[in-house]
C-alpha cells in the first residue's frame, strides 16, 4: 500500500462482501421471495387450491431467481422506475 498514490494514509477501511451484496432467499431477492411464499400459501392452505398454490411458488420463485441472475437489485430499480412520473402522456 505505500506506492498507492490514491490512499490517505490512515484512512483505509476493509467493508466485507456481505454488506454490499443484496440479500437472497433460494436465489431469489428476499422480498419477492416472501411475498410469492405468502401469496403461494394463501391460495394452497386459505382456498385448499394445493396445487394452484405449488404451481404459483414454482414459477413465482423460478422467476424471481432469473430475474435476480440478471439484476440482483431488480426490485429496488422498479420501486425507482414506479416513483418517476411518466414523460410521455397518453
Amino acid at each position: 500500500m505505500e506506492g498507492s498514490a490514491d490512499l490517505v494514509p490512515g484512512y483505509y477501511a476493509p467493508v466485507h462482501r456481505s454488506l454490499s451484496e443484496p440479500i437472497l432467499l433460494g436465489g431469489a431477492p428476499r422480498a419477492v421471495a416472501i411475498l410469492n411464499g405468502t401469496l403461494a400459501g394463501a391460495i394452497g392452505l386459505g382456498l385448499r387450491l394445493w396445487v394452484a398454490g405449488l404451481a404459483i411458488w414454482a414459477i413465482g420463485h423460478m422467476l424471481g431467481v432469473w430475474a435476480a441472475r440478471r439484476d440482483a437489485r431488480f426490485v429496488d430499480v422498479a420501486r425507482r422506475h414506479l416513483r418517476y412520473p411518466t414523460w410521455v402522456r397518453p
